[in-house]
């Protein structure tokens, strides 16, 4: 069995990390860049904007159109991927491993000369408006993104990645190209690699094609403000519904908290993944109230928020948000036992160490982590960080979420 290599920082560009994580003997690798830019850093009136230039990088280059783009990499049996989120666009290729050089110089390509063609851009914009109304006809997504909107009011955290409709029909050629000048940058920027190439060699390869990247200027990527400490609501909005949907959520501490861990505790202890999670436990094989019901924290670089979700049948709403008050309200007064939070730890550190064995989040992490904390995250320090949470430390996060803001669609 092959082991699984902990990723190392290797240099390649000044202002350029590059993550790599080394699989010797592995057919498939990962090569990409993670852009600190987001749908936080848009200026007014472009909301969507990051989103709608991580559509249409690939529509153009100085020297390659749509067509060789989309073919450059599965061409060869590979593929390529984007994403967006509040604070970063990430772009990135898996690829049988010998094509490491076309992967690093597609990518680069993209990064460095993407043009942006405006009969392009109008095909693609009806792509991103169909996208923004299937995510408007997803009660339990929408409900996500109307609730930052709500507790972020006033902050860039709080609009919608996607944008509205409206937005996205008002960008143009002229604003991508500034968004990606501004912010597609060396010092704004990790490039990441996980497969069977030595650090040396696609540190070379990384050198050689990303040599033309710009550096950040001081009028680069400035910091988020911290959002206000929300007053708590408990909003209704009647919807057309079959289903009642309902989120409870509290900001919490961000990535470069150390108090952040005993939330995401926290969060796998009420309504992780697993099926044992208290919350699943009391509404869902109790009682059979919900389909639905997680708890999901966010980290950003100024705060973080918690939320909690279920779906239900109108019929037991009042019910399903009891159980859930009782829960937060009997962890807030007695936590857990000793042996309880043990438990749960070792549940938790076991999830951690079995997503690390998927290659592609792995490396996705590990990028996120030097993009935005300027370092690798250590094994061996979240499993310290994670054994010192004590049970004050759930009662006292239990409580923060009794008093937390809650947003509900219902008929």
């Amino acid at each position: 069995m092959k082991k699984n290599r902990k990723p190392v920082l290797a240099d390649a560009l000044p202002g350029l990390p590059l993550v790599h994580k080394h699989l010797p003997g592995a057919a498939s690798a990962i090569f990409g860049v993670a852009v600190r830019a987001g749908s936080a850093d848009e200026p007014e009136r472009t909301h969507g904007l990051a989103h709608f230039v991580e559509h249409t990088i690939f529509k153009g280059t100085a020297r390659r159109s749509a067509w060789h783009i989309i073919n450059r990499m599965e061409a060869v049996g590979g593929e390529l991927n984007a994403y967006t989120t509040k604070e970063a666009t990430v772009i990135y290729t898996i690829f049988p491993a010998q094509y490491a050089a076309r992967a690093v110089e597609l990518v680069a390509d993209l990064a460095l000369n993407s043009r942006f063609p405006a009969a392009q851009l109008e095909k693609e914009r009806e792509v991103v408006v169909d996208e923004i109304k299937s995510y408007l006809d997803s009660p339990a997504d929408a409900i996500f993104d109307d609730f930052d909107d709500l507790i972020f009011a006033g902050n860039p955290l709080g609009h919608n990645i996607l944008g509205d409709a409206a937005s996205v029909r008002r960008l143009g050629s002229d604003d991508c190209r500034r968004f990606l000048e501004r912010h597609y940058r060396r010092g704004n920027m990790t490039a990441f690699y996980s497969g069977p190439r030595p650090a040396q060699a696609m540190a070379a390869l990384v050198a050689r094609y990303f040599e033309a990247l710009p550096e950040a200027d001081n009028a680069g990527r400035t910091l988020l403000p911290a959002p206000l400490p929300p007053r708590p609501f408990d909003v209704v909005r009647k919807l057309p519904l079959h289903q009642c949907h309902t989120l409870t959520g509290a900001v919490c501490p961000g990535l470069g908290d150390p108090a952040r861990v005993p939330w995401s505790l926290f969060a796998n202890i009420i309504g992780g993944p697993g099926m044992n999670s208290v919350l699943n436990v009391e509404l869902r094989e109790r009682r059979g109230l919900v389909y639905t019901v997680e708890a999901s924290p966010a980290f950003y670089s100024t705060c973080g928020l918690l939320s909690v979700y279920f779906g239900c049948d109108a019929d037991d709403y009042e019910l399903c948000r009891r159980l859930c008050r009782d829960t937060f309200l009997r962890l807030a007064d007695s936590g857990l036992s000793p042996r309880a939070l043990a438990a749960a730890k070792k549940q938790y550190l076991g999830q951690c160490a079995i997503a690390r064995e998927n290659n592609e989040n792995h490396i996705l992490a590990a990028a996120r982590s030097v993009l935005f904390r300027g370092r690798l995250t250590d094994d061996d320090d979240v499993t310290t960080a994670v054994q010192a949470v004590s049970p004050d430390d759930i009662s006292a996060i239990a409580a923060t979420m009794l008093s937390a803001s809650t947003l509900t669609f219902r008929r």
